[in-house]
């Protein structure tokens, strides 16, 4: 009987007991027997035999990879360092072991190759003004490739792009230039709807005959104080008259 039992608890401990593992809810296990794919198991308390088959546990959660700068040659021929950073998941975990030997390297690899060939297909113009429609041309040729290995490229986000000293110069004389341009149509806009303004009110108190009792009211005004020396000046009205009976 004692013999029975310990031939039970040595199975136990060196059989069952190791082979016993644990895959976390953001993880997927792929099972080899023999070097050989078997399954993949899912979250929770699992059981492999020891010393027979393997588990290789895969993250399946939304991972980032940094692409290092790269320098590249925009389409007009300016040289730029621009760097960016991959977001990405692994929707079939056994193709990302099978298939791939280490998914995020190839991914950050390929990811620098596609940056590259993009960036020298665009001009620096469109580079800085559409830098989202860029990164996702640089998705789809990203996760296109990673298809088949398993994974997808949720996002690609261009960081920082760094040109030469004196493109940023000329770029920075050409912005003041724009402003100052700007600033001189606002002025011209401005001056010429004050002279509209003006004509109009003009027009308004000569033919409602407001301007004599304008004139009226600046005489007044003017002669609370002794010292000043005041000239009379014909109403309009009487001017227009004149030349009227002229004719």
């Amino acid at each position: 009987m004692y013999y029975f039992l310990g031939v039970i608890g040595f199975f136990v401990l060196f059989f069952v007991l190791p082979g016993l593992k644990v895959v976390n809810q953001y993880e997927r296990g792929i099972v080899l027997t023999f070097g050989k794919y078997s399954n993949t198991r899912n979250p929770g308390l699992t059981w492999i035999f020891s010393g027979v088959q393997k588990m290789i546990k895969i993250d399946i959660r939304i991972t980032t990879v940094d692409v290092p700068q790269q320098e590249a040659i925009t389409k007009d021929n300016v040289p730029v360092g621009i760097n960016a950073v991959v977001y990405f998941q692994v929707v079939k975990a056994e193709d990302a072991v099978l298939k791939i030997q280490n998914y995020s390297f190839a991914i950050s690899q390929y990811a620098q190759a596609a940056l590259r060939d993009v960036i020298g297909g665009v001009e620096l113009d469109a580079l800085l003004t559409e830098r989202d429609t860029i990164s996702d041309e640089i998705k789809k040729i990203v996760d296109q490739a990673t298809e088949g290995w398993g994974i997808n490229v949720t996002a690609i986000k261009i960081q920082d792009i760094e040109i030469p000293a004196d493109m940023k110069r000329a770029m920075a004389k050409q912005a003041e230039s724009e402003r100052e341009r700007r600033a001189v149509i606002i002025r011209a806009e401005g001056e010429l709807s004050a002279a509209e303004n003006l004509k109009k009110a003009m027009e308004q108190l000569a033919t409602s005959g407001a301007i004599s009792l304008r004139t009226l009211q600046t005489i007044e005004a003017t002669t609370a104080n002794p010292a000043n020396t005041i000239i009379f000046a014909l109403p309009i009205e009487i001017i227009e008259g004149f030349k009227r009976l002229a004719k």
